[in-house]
């Protein structure tokens, strides 16, 4: 055999290697972060403790087809439901408005007004780029040590890993799931998304943006 075809075969056991590794560690802490959570997430708003503020995390009122997003919709009617269950008081919608034309906490405030919560319950953050930018900044910027987080399931439970690493005393109620046909992709991008979250909390990656304090009152 060549050196060439050596090498070539040594680097190809390599990328084996590291590719089962990364799927095997993928795998691992998908069932690390959902134990993590298992005490803390909840589908009864009855049986729900309750706190101050409720954390929405945003998501795209639209899907790219135009029609209502389902993800968003469910966390709209589940915020409602707990503000209109006395199980919240106020509530912080954390979502993305990098450019003009896409602010995910407006349209979730303007939908939450129209069900009939007062504009001075609703608190928005617009720099919730992602679920660690909220989770964070939830503590850092609105001064929150004890939240109810509200999201899907899947989603929900990361969020929970990681609350409970920046020391967040944080339950989550679940928003209504989708069906797997409507979710496939999210559910792949989930897998990802906690392996990146570990990561993340691995090398101490920080939100993009913190800023000056906000007081909810």
């Amino acid at each position: 055999m060549s050196r060439f075809k050596i090498i070539a075969t040594k680097n190809l056991k390599r990328l084996v290697f590291i590719s089962i590794s990364l799927a095997i560690y993928a795998i691992a802490i998908n069932f690390w972060i959902s134990y993590q959570a298992k005490n803390s997430i909840h589908d009864n708003v009855l049986q729900l403790p309750k706190n101050k503020v409720g954390l929405v995390l945003g998501t795209g009122k639209y899907t790219s087809y135009g029609s209502i997003n389902l993800y968003y919709k469910y966390r709209l009617e589940a915020a409602t439901s707990l503000y209109k269950s006395g199980k919240i008081e106020y509530i912080l919608v954390s979502g993305d408005n990098s450019r003009k034309s896409y602010d995910e906490p407006t349209d979730f405030k303007n939908d939450l007004i129209k069900k009939g919560i007062p504009e001075n319950k609703i608190y928005l953050d617009y720099a919730g780029f992602r679920t660690l930018d909220s989770i964070v900044r939830a503590k850092a910027v609105f001064g929150l040590n004890s939240i109810t987080i509200i999201s899907q399931k899947f989603h929900n439970e990361r969020a929970i890993y990681l609350a409970k690493h920046f020391n967040i005393d944080a339950i989550a109620f679940n928003a209504k799931g989708v069906s797997s046909s409507y979710s496939i992709k999210t559910t792949i991008r989930e897998y990802l998304a906690r392996t990146k979250a570990s990561l993340d909390i691995l090398f101490n990656v920080e939100p993009k943006f913190l800023g000056k304090k906000i007081e909810i009152s």
